[in-house]
């Protein structure tokens, strides 16, 4: 009798595993290492306090680096329903303080347009030429602009730019007729925005090796701007949380109320 059962129960076992081949399994996040240097950077943060804006950039420099100069990001909760179309909040912002990096630019345009692009420091140009390469894999670059003709090339690209973030829009201001102009501006750390599914807006604020009043800067600037594009539809408190941090730290919470 027990031979039986056992018997029955590897049937039970073969066929379950037969039932879910081929199944996609649940995505899972992947675990990351707790190395010492995250640990004691968790140590440093009291996770239950809201930070003034000014301490938590203290605090966010004073814990321990990467070998490397990371981005200080900069992470808004907004008072919005995602599911709603009219009241998703995307757009391009100029940081007073730049972001501490170069942008790659490219631009679509054509005739004289191309060759103000180039002056202004287009990565690379092109109309239906540079379609035609991004279809074919390229994407070395951070930002497309692109002249409201050359959508008739850039259309087609929405499924290779899309999930990448670098599909030119008029709403973030990289479908514009001044090319030169969006071009320059990108270049110098313009940057793009745009809430998530969970009502989430990330921008880079600037890099480590800037000081408190430059991050600061950057992030009030940032904050003011985002205010100023509340929906009509959205209803009560806008701003709802904030957090900052760099690429290989935790984050830290940031009291509202204090300029941010």
């Amino acid at each position: 009798m027990a031979d039986e059962t056992k018997k029955a129960k590897a049937g039970e076992g073969e066929a379950e595993a037969q039932a879910t081949e081929g199944v996609k399994k649940k995505w899972r996040r992947p675990h990351y290492s707790n190395s010492k240097r995250l640990r004691k950077a968790k140590e440093m943060v009291d996770r239950m306090k809201a930070y003034g804006l000014t301490e938590g950039l203290e605090l966010l420099l004073k814990l321990p680096a990467a070998k490397f100069d990371e981005t200080v990001e900069l992470a808004v909760r907004l008072g919005i329903d995602p599911r709603k179309t009219d009241q998703l909040v995307r757009g391009a912002f100029s940081l007073p303080h730049g972001i501490g990096k170069e942008m790659r630019v490219i631009a679509f345009a054509e005739g004289e347009k191309a060759e103000q692009a180039k002056a202004a420091g287009a990565f690379e140009v092109g109309s239906a030429d540079l379609a035609k390469k991004i279809e074919g894999g390229w994407l070395d670059f951070d930002v497309a602009i692109a002249s409201p003709d050359m959508m008739k090339y850039v259309g087609r690209l929405g499924r290779v730019l899309g999930p990448q973030g670098k599909m030119p829009s008029p709403k973030a201001g990289t479908v514009t007729p001044d090319v030169a102009k969006a071009v320059s501006e990108f270049k110098a750390g313009k940057v793009e925005f745009r809430t998530d599914s969970g009502a989430n807006v990330h921008i880079p604020i600037g890099k480590r090796s800037f000081s408190v009043e430059k991050l600061a800067d950057n992030a009030k600037a940032f904050v003011g701007h985002l205010r100023s594009l509340k929906p009509a539809q959205a209803k009560g408190q806008f701003v709802v949380k904030a957090a900052i941090s760099t690429t290989m730290s935790p984050g830290i919470r940031i009291a509202v109320s204090e300029g941010v």
